[in-house]
């Protein structure tokens, strides 16, 4: 808004809604909400657990698998809190800084998942295509180096967001119709001009996400090929078994986001609410599913799994 010298006066703080539209359903919509963040928080915690503590899983698919379980907790707890706030209490007041810090989070965390489901791409490349020299390439301190760029790259990436929205004066609404703060979605609401933060945007989407997506297509391509190869149909059907928890892993992880952007530029009949839930099953739905996939389908860690649970340590 402006006062009469002409000067403008910035929003501070925004009102997030929920989701618009099922107000009155908010509490029922909360208890999935509940559910897939305590399912997220324990079940990706005890695989941390189960990983660091048992000797047995300490190679490099589990630390992988460990960063990744790491990741899935910061991402939904950047977001499902402040859902169930407001779901709950009506809570949907965020000051700008805790909006700028909520998406800062959530966005750097997603794409230090992308990272690592690359490297975990690699990691079966290695394993299927060169197994005699799987152990002299994949090193603890190279997989220690590889975690440390994964993470710094997401935030290299997703730093300049702040003073991009920081830099921002926001004259215009400050109800924000969503769960949660999304760069473009808070950036609107500014009265400059925000081709800065568009475009920043769209360089951060294919210098990370679709070309860690393109990359994880040509390592499985590759590695389909030397499958093939195989004389013995044993050593394919083992061979594609390895691959099978972190193919189920990826299509969970990019195929709602994809399904979100189609919706988004080509569903524009499809109500605002449809939109927002979909955005949301991006955040909800990996975390939780995740640790099942690998806890059913990965043998050792189902076994380590259920020793913890349910033997008692002599």
């Amino acid at each position: 808004m402006t006062t009469s010298n002409h000067t403008v006066v910035s929003h501070t703080v925004f009102r997030l809604l929920g989701i618009p539209g099922l107000e009155d359903k908010h509490m029922w919509i909360s208890i999935p909400f509940f559910i897939s963040y305590v399912t997220a928080l324990l079940g990706n915690s005890l695989l941390i657990f189960v990983i660091l503590t048992r000797t047995s899983l300490h190679g490099p698919m589990y630390f992988f698998l460990c960063m990744l379980a790491g990741t899935d907790i910061v991402l939904s707890t950047s977001t499902v809190p402040q859902a169930l706030s407001i779901f709950w209490f009506h809570a949907g007041e965020i000051s700008l800084d805790r909006c700028i810090t909520q998406l800062f989070f959530m966005y750097s965390t997603f794409i230090a998942e992308s990272g690592i489901l690359l490297v975990m791409a690699f990691d079966r490349f290695i394993a299927i295509c060169y197994p005699l020299r799987y152990s002299t390439i994949f090193t603890i301190s190279l997989i220690g180096k590889i975690g440390v760029v994964i993470f710094l790259r997401s935030f290299v990436t997703i730093f300049p967001v702040i003073f991009l929205v920081k830099r921002l004066t926001f004259c215009k609404n400050n109800i924000i119709p969503h769960t949660y703060c999304e760069h473009i979605g808070v950036a609107k609401y500014a009265c400059n001009n925000i081709r800065v933060n568009f475009w920043y945007g769209i360089f951060v989407l294919m210098s990370t996400i679709t070309l860690d997506v393109f990359l994880i297509f040509v390592s499985y391509v590759l590695i389909l090929r030397s499958v093939f190869r195989m004389p013995s149909q044993d050593a394919r059907h083992k061979a594609l078994n390895t691959c099978g928890s972190h193919v189920c892993v990826i299509i969970l992880f990019y195929g709602p986001g994809i399904f979100t952007t189609l919706t988004q530029r080509f569903g524009r009949h499809i109500p605002p609410h449809i939109h927002i839930l979909l955005a949301n099953v991006c955040i909800l739905v990996p975390p939780m599913l995740n640790p099942i996939i690998y806890g059913i389908k990965t043998k050792q860690i189902q076994e380590q799994i259920v020793h913890v649970l349910f033997t008692n340590y002599k």
